[in-house]
């Protein structure tokens, strides 16, 4: 089963269209697990720990953290970089695709970019 975290700045938008399209999909915000502000680190560790895949818009630091972490002999979570100017309709179409044809185990410890 495919869960998704979305980041602190994570654009709601794309967040309201998964859940209006997909009802099923399971997507949690940093902010509704209290979480807000906490380090990226942070937010690596909790992802990986609960098996969820994190939607990003940070293509610095989430990557860097993530290496640093796989550098230090520990495991990174599934981690897709999203474009912010990429069209809100293609990067729900891209999740949707991937909630609905993919297993976790294709994602886990790997970083991607979308759009697909």
């Amino acid at each position: 089963m495919i869960r998704f975290l979305a980041d602190e700045n994570f654009n709601n938008h794309i967040v309201r269209g998964l859940r209006q399209r997909n009802n099923e999909l399971d997507i949690v915000r940093i902010q509704d697990i209290g979480l807000s502000g906490v380090e990226d680190t942070t937010v690596l560790d909790y992802a990986f720990k609960e098996n969820l895949i994190l939607l990003t818009h940070d293509a610095e630091t989430i990557p860097r953290f993530a290496y640093e972490r796989e550098k230090a002999g520990q495991k990174i979570p599934a981690i897709f970089i999203i474009k912010q100017d990429t069209l809100i309709s293609q990067v729900i179409e891209d999740i949707l695709l991937v909630y609905e044809c993919s297993k976790f185990n294709e994602w886990e410890g790997k970083i991607f970019y979308l759009p697909i």
